[in-house]
C-alpha cells in the first residue's frame, strides 16, 4: 500500500525511508489478526522497533473482568522486555473492528501505553506512526503524544520542560 504522510511533526528524520512506514503498516498489520476482541470487537496491531533493528509484533488482548486487558502497544513493548530490548525507535499501529478491511484512521495509543513506553524510549525521537484505512499515516513523536510523561527519578514531570 502506498502511503501518505500526514505529521505533526516538521522533519521525522532520514533514517525513516518510506519503505519502512510500508513495512511496520505491514507487520502491524499482521499482529492485528492474532487480536483476542471478543468484547469490544476492536482489533488492534503493532509493530515495534528497537533500537537493535529488530521488530516486536503485538495485539490487544481483552478480558471480560476489563481490568487485565492488554493493549496491543504493550503487548509488544512488554514481549521487547522480557527478550532483552530496552531502547526503542519507533511504533506503527492499525487499529478498528474486527472485520479485516475496517481500519479507523489513526489509532492513536492510549494514556498507558504512552506512559510505559516513555519509561523505554527518547521522547524526541520515538516515532509513532498511526496507520488510516485510507493509505495516510500520521507521524508524531512520544512527546508530542505525551508532553508530561511521569518519572519517578525525576520526581515527576520531566518530559515536559
Amino acid at each position: 500500500m502506498e502511503h501518505t504522510i500526514i505529521t505533526g511533526i516538521q522533519h521525522f528524520g532520514p533514517e525513516l525511508t518510506m519503505e519502512q512506514i510500508s513495512d511496520l503498516y505491514e507487520r502491524a498489520k499482521a499482529a492485528r489478526t492474532f487480536s483476542y476482541s471478543p468484547y469490544s470487537k476492536f482489533a488492534v496491531g503493532a509493530a515495534l522497533m528497537g533500537e537493535s533493528g529488530r521488530i516486536y509484533l503485538g495485539c490487544n488482548i481483552e478480558n471480560g473482568a476489563y481490568s487485565p486487558t492488554n493493549c496491543a502497544e504493550r503487548t509488544a513493548l512488554f514481549k521487547a522486555v522480557s527478550e532483552g530490548e530496552h531502547k526503542f525507535v519507533r511504533i506503527g499501529l492499525i487499529g478498528g473492528y474486527t472485520n479485516p478491511e475496517n481500519i479507523v484512521p489513526n489509532c492513536n495509543p492510549c494514556g498507558v501505553c504512552l506512559q510505559a513506553l516513555s519509561e523505554f524510549c527518547d521522547p524526541d525521537r520515538f516515532l509513532v506512526l498511526m496507520y488510516s484505512g485510507d493509505g495516510s499515516v500520521r507521524i508524531h513523536t512520544l512527546r508530542e503524544l505525551l508532553p508530561y510523561g511521569f518519572n519517578f527519578m525525576g520526581i515527576g514531570m520531566i518530559m515536559g520542560g
